[in-house]
Order: C-alpha cells, then structure tokens, then sequence
C-alpha cells in the first residue's frame, strides 16, 4: 500500500511540476529531479523500492516509443552518416575515456567494471534532449537530430554495459566482439520492430473502436521490447523501429487516430517521464 500510494503522489506531483515549470520556464524532467531529491530529506519520507530488472523494462518502451513518434525515417535517409558517428563511434569513444579515467583514479578497479561505468553515463537522454530543447528554442531540426540519434545510442551502451557485466562475471576481457553482437542484435531488433509494427496496423485495420487502436499503440512497445530481449536483440532499437515504421504507415484519413493518440501519448509521457525522474531520486 506505501508504494502506491507513493507512486500515486508522485503522479500528483509530476502535475504540479509541469505547471510550476511553465510559469519559471525551467524542463519538467529537471525541475521533478529537484523535487524528488529535496523531498528525499524528509525524515517521514518513506524510500521508493522498484526491482532494478523492472526499471528498463516498465520506463524506457514507452518512453522511447513517445520520442520516436517525433522522428521518422526521412531523418535517417538524410543525417544516417552523422547518425552512426554519434550514436556508435561516439558512445565507443566516450566509455573508453570514462573507464580509463576510472581506471587511473581507482586501479583496484577491474577494466570491465570501468568500461561498464563508462557504459551507463555515455549516452545522453533523448527525452531530456526534447524538454530543454524546447526551453531554449533550439532550432528544430538540430533537435529532431539530436533525438534521432539519442533513440540508437542507447542500444550501443547497453551492448557494451552488457558484455562488461559478463566479463567481469566470467574473468574475460571485453575486446572487438562488441561490433558484430550489435549489428546482429540491430539486424534482429529491426526485423522484429517492422513485424510487430505490421502487427498493429492489421490489428487496426480489423478492430473499429479508437480507443482500442491507440491502446495498440502502448502494448506494443513493451511486447516488442521484451520480446526482442528474450531473443537477445536490442529492445531499444525494437522499439524505435515500431514506432517509426507505424508512422510510415499512417494514411491521411486517420487523421482523428492520429490526433487521439497524439494526445494520449503526451499525457502518457509527462506521466512516465515524472514518475522515471522521481522514483529515481526517492530510491
């Protein structure tokens, strides 16, 4: 009962927030952060206990899902050279410097252990990305690039984080196997995004109730998420790769679908992104 309630007051809160954070123009996701960590302190303040193993799973589909609906495929065919330089070449080089400033500051530190830390602070978050990018009325498309590239360097850190973990489980080392093991688990994931994203659509085409269509469109990232970890393919890129591939899809007369899931989508975000930020600082 004191998780939920916990959870529901920090729903509550996150609405507050966005109201406040209009009013003194500072990002939501910045200003809930500070909210949580100062109501942190308070000695009645009980701690916010969620499974590490649920974190990824229950907050990053629908978030990343909510972010990639901003993108599309047109960004790719324009920008795929600065895409893959900073969504993979940069990801790379920004653990490795990381971990080996880790690793000459604290030597009792094993390499995979470094080059795991290097790992989780080395991708930026996208959704971070388009909530202080609206404040400061950056241009638009350097946004949705910047978006664009945050929804794949996700999936390169959590290859490298992955296979230091078991490295350091195993006593290996972490060497060049990083490269194909995420070319094969992007080749996989994009596969199972554009089934899954061909799924929904004929789901829609069969089911006539608006409100079930866009409930689609929630179940479908955490299936194809959880679906593609089972196989051992990137969830992230799954995720994207449905989202976009479902934008591809849209035809000009569902234009009210479209403006309803919109709607539900934004409410949904706000909620998650509120909910991510302040369990975080409350655990």
């Amino acid at each position: 009962m004191e998780f939920f309630l916990l959870t529901v007051a920090l729903l509550f809160v996150t609405v507050l927030v966005v109201g406040v954070s209009e009013r003194i123009g500072l990002p939501y996701p910045i200003l809930m952060l500070l909210t949580a960590l100062v109501a942190g302190f308070l000695p009645f303040m009980p701690t916010l206990h969620i499974d590490p193993e649920l974190i990824l799973p229950l907050f990053l589909p629908p978030l990343l899902f909510a972010t990639a609906q901003r993108s599309s495929w047109s960004v790719f065919r324009l920008r795929w050279r600065t895409l893959i330089r900073m969504a993979v070449l940069l990801i790379v080089v920004t653990a490795g410097a990381v971990a080996a400033t880790v690793w000459a500051f604290v030597p009792l530190l094993s390499l995979p252990l470094a080059i795991a830390l290097g790992a989780i602070v080395a991708p930026p978050d996208p959704v971070s990305v388009d909530a202080i990018a609206t404040k400061v009325k950056m241009p638009r498309r350097l946004t949705s690039l910047l978006e664009t590239e945050g929804l794949f360097n996700d999936a390169m850190a959590i290859v490298i984080f992955q296979l230091a973990v078991n490295a350091t489980i195993n006593r290996t080392d972490v060497g060049l196997e990083i490269i194909p093991q995420f070319v094969l688990g992007a080749a996989a994931a994009t596969i199972l995004g554009i089934a899954m994203a061909w799924l929904v659509g004929a789901m829609n085409r069969f089911v006539p109730n608006l409100v079930a269509r866009c409930a689609a469109t929630l179940v479908a990232p955490y299936a194809v998420y959880l679906l593609a970890e089972e196989v051992h393919a990137s969830g992230v890129i799954a995720v994207v790769i449905t989202a976009l591939e479902l934008g591809r899809r849209a035809r000009p007369q569902d234009s009210r679908e479209r403006l309803t899931r919109t709607a539900f989508w934004e409410v949904l975000e706000m909620l998650a992104t509120g909910l991510a930020f302040g369990s975080w600082a409350l655990r």
